[in-house]
């Protein structure tokens, strides 16, 4: 495998390119990554590195003294709730190189992904298009063709205009990333275990109660203080964003599933930026953190919104000590 300095064989240097690599064991990945990577740092371009730890140590041990200069960031921690790579690992790593043409390979979808995960991860892929529109970047996403489910293939050629593979770049003909994301918009699945949900409609009268709520049952189903205060907040923020743009009321439900708790709050609100909560913001106190935020804090968020309403669910990890946000 070989890539042209631009990433993908294409000439125009001020172009956003988004080339998918598919490979299949340890070599192809190392000759469709470690040449991507030299020739940004040859050409003086910013790169950063985001893939699961594992793949982390392989490149850095292939790269030997180059890997000084890259910007080492594990994607199975940082990039854990698909939500957040945009705005907290691809666009604030680029947004601190503005100004010229940075260089990225970021993993979100690795074998070990649930299924619960999954749809979030496509989205994502398929969200990087608009989101980098405009902007002078490459940013390579390596997908394992021998171990991923097939269905993650196919969506990789729809979300990546150009596929990477042993005999070189080439267009994708299903490119179709706004298909991907309508695709994936789909009603949630109800709890495996439905009767263990415990539910409360609230206004902006009942802000301080769901709150409470949210708290008790997550304490109760298993979060650590921690992780508790995190629930609070991306609660009250979904929760107020329901008063204030999504009627004026809603519902929350509280359940266990998977050694996560999950929050779900739902209105009759649409949103109809398919960016939002993925957008870099002012994330001071002093406001500006919406959906961002909530997607900062937990380990998964799941979205699903259309004319009949609007509903947010929220995964957090019982085995997490809770995330900081400040």
């Amino acid at each position: 495998m070989s890539l042209r300095p631009g990433g993908t064989g294409v000439a125009r240097e001020d172009a956003f390119d988004h080339p998918a690599l598919f490979y299949r064991g340890d070599e192809e990945y190392l000759a469709g990554t470690v040449p991507f990577i030299l020739a940004g740092l040859d050409a003086g371009e910013p790169v950063a590195v985001a893939v699961p730890g594992v793949r982390t140590a392989q490149l850095g041990g292939a790269l030997g003294a180059a890997a000084g200069r890259v910007t080492w960031i594990d994607m199975a921690k940082a990039g854990r709730n698909p939500g957040r790579i945009i705005p907290g690992v691809l666009r604030h790593f680029a947004d601190r190189h503005a100004g010229g043409r940075v260089r990225i390979i970021g993993e979100p979808v690795w074998p070990g992904r649930s299924a619960t995960e999954y749809p979030a991860c496509a989205q994502h892929e398929a969200l990087i298009n608009l989101a980098f529109a405009g902007h002078e970047a490459t940013i390579l996403c390596p997908y394992d063709v021998a171990r991923l489910d097939p269905v993650a293939i196919a969506d990789a050629r729809a979300t990546h205009p150009v596929v990477i593979d042993r005999y070189g770049p080439r267009p994708s003909g299903a490119y179709a990333p706004h298909r991907v994301i309508g695709r994936y918009n789909r009603p949630l699945p109800e709890p495996a275990e439905p009767a263990g949900a415990v539910a409360m409609a609230f206004d902006i009268d009942a802000l301080p109660l769901v709150r409470e709520f949210a708290c008790h049952w997550g304490a109760r189903f298993g979060l650590g203080a921690g992780a508790v205060g995190d629930l609070e907040l991306a609660v009250n923020e979904l929760a107020a964003n329901s008063c204030l743009h999504g009627g004026g009321s809603g519902t929350a439900r509280v359940w266990s599933e998977n050694g996560h708790v999950v929050c779900e709050v739902s209105d009759a609100g649409t949103i109809g930026d398919p960016l939002a909560g993925r957008r870099p913001a002012d994330m001071s106190p002093n406001g500006g953190r919406g959906i961002l935020m909530v997607n900062h804090l937990a380990d998964l968020v799941r979205v699903h919104t259309g004319p009949g309403g609007t509903t947010i669910r929220v995964y957090m990890s019982t085995q997490s000590p809770g995330l900081s946000f400040s």
